[in-house]
């Protein structure tokens, strides 16, 4: 079994890079996929963590990206995340949300809440800061009873602390992930809650700008939305990558590998992901 889609807490996962591959070694997985959210901190230690086990630590990410005013994600995976490049785009994600903290601290300030950007670097050091940490940050502090809380009252979407951030477009995405000999994956589509013609001419949109593939296997997904995107990954000529999305205690009820119990990622998908890189990058 396998995992390509895991978070540390060098985003807005509980477990250390090094914990995360003790846990999975535990769990039997031979193989996961460390996908951070617009940061490749965690990826030397946990591959050093793996040294000496039977499991493969694949290095990825996963970027914040808009499309029509919607939030996309799209996977990178099998990166050369230490390409200067890719490294020197990373930096500029970094001060935007650091910029964004900043604007939403202050909000959360006018409303009574003792919290600045310093205080959140001070409490989850090396982390990208992400809401998960204001919504932990705001637990820890009384402020909330529940981390749902936070999103329904001051970060949600449509809260009066919530400030967007500027993002690329998920194509700019795919093609970064390209730059450095990677897999671009267009991460949990249902997700969006898009129409059916508007999914699919996503897709089309990225595939013309060198989407690899679609998240087929996904702990949420119901028999349905399986299926459809085992339908639109074979009509549009994808690979299936499949993983729990797993986030420790911050998703306490997605486990890793296994998801919310039943998730399958079978290991055999790893053969035509090991194919489509020898045939595109000769690796």
């Amino acid at each position: 079994m396998i995992d390509l889609h895991v978070h540390s807490n060098k985003s807005d996962g509980t477990f250390s890079p090094t914990e995360l591959v003790q846990y999975s070694a535990e769990k039997g997985l031979t193989a996961i996929a460390l996908t951070d959210h617009d940061t490749t901190e965690g990826l030397a230690e946990a591959i050093n963590a793996a040294a000496g086990l039977s499991l493969t630590v694949i290095p990825g990410i996963e970027f914040s990206t808009v499309y029509d005013n919607k939030d996309v994600h799209v996977l990178g995976l099998f990166i050369d995340y230490d390409s200067p490049v890719f490294q020197e785009a990373l930096k500029g994600f970094v001060n935007s949300r650091i910029l964004r903290n900043e604007k939403m601290c202050h909000r959360l300030q006018e409303k009574g809440i003792d919290i600045t950007y310093e205080k959140l670097l001070e409490a989850y050091p090396e982390a990208v800061i992400t809401r998960a940490h204001y919504a932990r940050f705001m637990l820890e502090q009384g402020v909330i009873k529940s981390m749902p809380e936070a999103f329904e009252r001051y970060i949600g979407d449509h809260a009066p602390c919530y400030v967007p951030r500027e993002k690329i477009t998920p194509h700019q995405a795919v093609e970064l992930i390209r730059k450095v000999n990677g897999i671009p994956v267009l991460a949990h589509p249902p997700l969006y809650r898009m129409s059916d013609e508007l999914l699919e001419q996503l897709v089309i949109s990225l595939k013309e700008a060198g989407l690899a593939g679609i998240e087929t296997i996904y702990s949420t997904y119901t028999r349905g939305e399986e299926n459809h995107m085992r339908t639109l990954a074979g009509k549009y000529d994808l690979l299936i990558t499949g993983g729990s999305d797993f986030h420790g205690s911050n998703k306490p009820d997605i486990d890793l590998g296994t998801g919310k119990g039943n998730l399958s990622v079978p290991e055999d998908i790893l053969t035509p992901l090991y194919d489509w890189l020898n045939k595109q990058y000769g690796v």
